[in-house]
């Protein structure tokens, strides 16, 4: 028998959530606040995971979890919140939960969820030591966004931070890779040392290696002082070396010993310099790909990719572009010095429609011309830039495809659906679904004779999306 807590001020969701499961094989007891909680967790040795909502009638959960912490570390907790925050998700993370969930539930997600976490407490039930109290959660005001995907990078940002962890981080050009990389920074233990940040596309392979290691007085021409480099400057602290996959073989030869050995020599030096330094690097390549063509070190990538996070492209989470547009608007007209404009309903159109090949940087740079160039109380699609583009998939009618596939499904599909009912209920929406899928996918295939690069941009999935779609459905 599992023994689990609820603590939620709702009954009839705790109710619910535990209609869900076998009364045979999981226990329920039910708390309304947190004020009992830590007591709770003392008194039953046998308590196997607690699931606590962040929004509680006198206390908030977040403060509660850290109770339970102080008290059963190794005790799960599962954090459920009605509302999407990236903050309180990487608080949660950060403090020790086991997950983070947002309502409304997947309920495949959340029995899964439960079941990994008692098994987890089974396997580690004894006693541990008191958790000492960290400082005061530091937010990650820039991280914007409440779709699915920007929910799971801020869980992966609390589980990270708590460890000194090299981190590979991937993504598009202007995704905001260096935004994750100083969430990080800020929730770890470094956050009071230096974060620095290199471009490794920016500078020569000469230039770079004295950026990162400095160098003597005299070491090569024009070098007529002793510069102090990056690795120094960020001893206990974060150094986030950005584009990593434009870095020349025999750099990533003298940052591999760095990130082996902890010490290195300015360059034209004998010294050995010992570093302490948290290691985070973000590409835009695949350097699968360059490890493959010999451009990248096999033993390099393993060194800085112990814990990896990939930042989907704004076409695949739009969910969260009106997000990213009010953010934009109320953070560029304060630099400004101007009222805040409105977003007039057909920009927003236009704004949903494009397919940011920028990203979040492009969308940036897009609100913040809109903002100077308006000349009314709000922002119209002429005042953008992609108005002016004039690309093709922004004049899509979406509307006239949706009537043909109305019309296709009336011919196709409907005559087929009582059989569809006899033979698989229960499937019939995924089957549609990939039936569906797997059509659009082929047809455009077609159309730009295989190219899975043109295929993935018009359709606006990534290339590892595609990819796994052909393979799923033989489309070769």
């Amino acid at each position: 028998m599992k023994n689990i807590l609820l603590v939620d001020d709702d009954k009839d969701l705790s109710q619910s959530l535990a209609n869900l499961f076998d009364s045979d094989k999981f226990n329920f007891d039910f708390l309304e606040d947190g004020t009992n909680v830590s007591q709770y967790v003392q008194e039953n040795d046998t308590l196997d995971l607690v699931m606590l909502d962040v929004n509680l009638p006198s206390m908030s959960g977040l403060d509660v979890l850290k109770q339970i912490k102080s008290v059963k570390d190794n005790l799960p907790v599962i954090v459920i919140s009605g509302f999407v925050s990236t903050e309180n998700a990487i608080e949660a993370m950060r403090e020790g939960a086991f997950e983070y969930l947002t309502k409304p539930f997947e309920i495949e997600k959340l029995i899964d969820s439960v079941n990994k976490a008692c098994g987890y407490a089974s396997s580690l039930r004894h006693p541990v030591a008191p958790a000492t109290d960290e400082s005061a959660t530091h937010g990650i005001d820039e991280i914007v966004g409440k779709s699915p995907e920007i929910v799971e990078i801020a869980k992966l940002i609390g589980q990270v931070a708590k460890t000194d962890a090299a981190v590979l981080i991937f993504g598009e050009s202007g995704t905001g890779k260096e935004l994750v990389a100083r969430a990080i920074h800020r929730n770890s233990k470094r956050r009071s040392n230096s974060f620095l940040s290199v471009n490794c596309a920016a500078l020569h392979e000469t230039l770079l290696e004295s950026e990162l290691f400095g160098h003597e007085k005299g070491a090569f021409t024009g070098a007529y002082f002793k510069r102090i480099g990056k690795f120094e400057q960020t001893d206990k602290g974060t150094l986030f070396l950005d584009e990593i996959g434009d870095m020349s073989m025999l750099t990533q030869s003298k940052l591999l010993r760095v990130l082996q050995e902890k010490c290195f020599e300015r360059v034209g030096g004998n010294e050995s310099i010992g570093v302490d330094v948290r290691m985070i690097a973000a590409t835009n390549k695949s350097l699968v790909q360059a490890m493959k063509e010999g451009s990248f070190r096999v033993d390099l990538f393993y060194r800085l990719k112990v814990f990896s996070i990939f930042i989907p492209p704004l076409r695949e989470r739009r969910s969260d572009i009106p997000l990213l547009v009010n953010h934009f608007v109320n953070k560029i007209s304060t630099q400004l010095g101007q009222p805040v404009k409105e977003v007039s309903r057909k920009a927003i159109q236009l704004i949903m429609k494009y397919q940011w090949p920028g990203n979040v940087r492009e969308l940036e740079n897009n609100v913040h011309t809109a903002l100077v160039m308006s000349k009314g109380d709000s922002i119209q699609p002429e005042d953008l830039p992609i108005y002016a583009e004039g690309d093709a998939r922004v004049d899509i009618d979406l509307d006239t495809l949706k009537d043909d596939y109305t019309e296709s499904f009336k011919k196709i599909v409907e005559p087929v659906m009582p059989k569809l009912i006899a033979n698989s209920p229960g499937q019939i929406y995924h089957f549609l679904e990939s039936a569906f899928e797997r059509a659009v996918i082929s047809s455009c295939l077609r159309h730009f004779d295989g190219n899975q690069v043109k295929t993935s941009e018009t359709l606006g999935i990534s290339r590892n999306t595609l990819r796994d779609r052909i393979s799923r459905y033989g489309l070769y």
